[in-house]
């Protein structure tokens, strides 16, 4: 397939399936999704060696193309890591089932019955590069909220997405419910996301996960919906009430237990009253695990090994072992500066004052606020969804982690008995 007709010929072709996919899953019950779901789950397990040899390929051909040590830790598979993903598709099977719920009733003085009712999107298209477990939370997380998903790896997590589907697809057929319920796009062509960002008739939202660039083409060539978030610039201030041990802990955490994630802290701000206490032993103990710091003058005078900081630091998301260090005054500081170079995605505050920090929480305007913990709670299956598609700093339909209610919409369904409007 190289030609331009062609990839518009197969992504009409997707389209229609899923949109035909997604009327039968709008009606079908949570035993059937769920029993499509333990199918995938089972397959996993049995494909474990085949996904494997899979995921072997792409991190060979990853490492020929020179990516960076953050960017083939999202691309590896182990055994470990194949469990979990086996894990977390049977964690959706045990969540509530959310098609269906009656969000809110009222009776009218005329008698009118009015419910507001959960349905699902329709069809959902999934664009993401390295990560292959994404294969697996997108569709599982697409089938039980009742919705179709195309899904649109990247090269690096070709041969890994597409075992993952297979196993979804066993699934799917398991359970009696069509196998384009979830289809992989099964060419790397380009075009084939163009087709995708313009099949507004079939496709009803897009989620990208990926890198800004993937995001920014995305969102600046859409028909479709988009649901995403640019950058993961996330803050944790250290205020000048904040407990030490808590303030060492959370920041080597934020930072350094995965770098490679959107909820990896990329900025450190520190309040100028704890400089003398906190600066030392949490810059110490970041440097220590391989961490490079790049801070601003009042740093670099009081940690010997800090390189300078640009304004582009403060704007950056490293995405690997880098973090930017900054003196602000008290909270105000860290808020004001949080509002100027965030991405409204993830932000923190270590502090014992209690006020403080609920200053924090109400003023910090990013989709999730946290208060004595690190950033890479970030995530949905932290939330208690099981799994997220992604998350989102929009204001629009959903914000923060999209899980299994953030991939519905509603209806209203009126009862009347014989009504006419005067």
């Amino acid at each position: 397939m190289n030609n331009e007709k062609d990839i518009k010929e197969l992504m009409q072709e997707i389209g229609k399936d899923a949109q035909k996919a997604s009327s039968i899953l709008s009606l079908a019950s949570s035993e059937q999704k769920n029993n499509a779901l333990l199918g995938a789950a089972a397959a996993v397990r049995i494909a474990k060696d085949e996904i494997l040899i899979a995921n072997n390929k792409d991190m060979e051909i990853a490492k020929g193309r020179g990516l960076t040590g953050a960017m083939l830790d999202r691309l590896l598979l182990d055994d470990d890591r194949i469990e979990a993903i086996a894990k977390s598709i049977e964690d959706i099977v045990a969540l509530k089932d959310p098609i269906g719920d009656v969000l809110e009733t009222v009776e009218r003085p005329n008698g009118l019955k009015i419910s507001r009712v959960r349905v699902p999107l329709g069809v959902i298209g999934v664009i993401f590069e390295s990560r292959p477990n994404v294969a697996a939370d997108a569709g599982v997380l697409c089938l039980k909220s009742g919705n179709a998903s195309i899904l649109r790896c990247g090269s690096e997590s070709a041969h890994s997405s597409r075992a993952i589907h297979s196993c979804l697809k066993e699934g799917l057929k398991s359970a009696n419910l069509p196998e384009t319920a979830i289809q992989l796009i099964p060419t790397q062509d380009r075009s084939a996301v163009g087709e995708l960002l313009g099949l507004a008739e079939y496709v009803d939202i897009i989620v990208p996960r990926g890198g800004k660039g993937l995001i920014e083409r995305v969102q600046n060539d859409s028909r479709v919906p988009v649901m995403a978030h640019l950058d993961g610039i996330c803050h944790i201030y250290i205020d000048g009430e904040a407990d030490l041990e808590k303030s060492v802990a959370i920041t080597l955490n934020a930072k350094m237990r995965r770098t490679g994630i959107c909820g990896s802290a990329e900025t450190l701000l520190i309040d100028q009253k704890v400089i003398d206490s906190h600066l030392l032993p949490v810059l110490s103990e970041l440097q220590q695990n391989g961490c490079e710091i790049r801070g601003d003058k009042t740093v670099m005078e009081n940690f010997e090994k800090t390189v300078e900081a640009s304004e582009e630091d403060w704007l950056t998301e490293y995405l690997d072992a880098i973090i930017s260090v900054k003196i602000v005054d008290g909270v105000q500081g860290a808020i004001n500066h949080i509002a100027k170079y965030g991405s409204q995605h993830t932000d923190s505050i270590i502090t014992e004052n209690a006020s403080t920090a609920e200053k924090f929480l109400n003023e910090v305007d990013s989709a999730i606020v946290i208060h004595n913990a690190s950033t890479q709670y970030a995530d949905g299956g932290e939330f208690g969804m099981g799994a997220e598609i992604g998350i989102s700093t929009g204001k629009m339909h959903a914000r923060g982690p999209v899980g299994l209610q953030q991939l519905t919409s509603y209806k209203y369904q009126v009862r009347g008995n014989g009504q006419t409007r005067p």
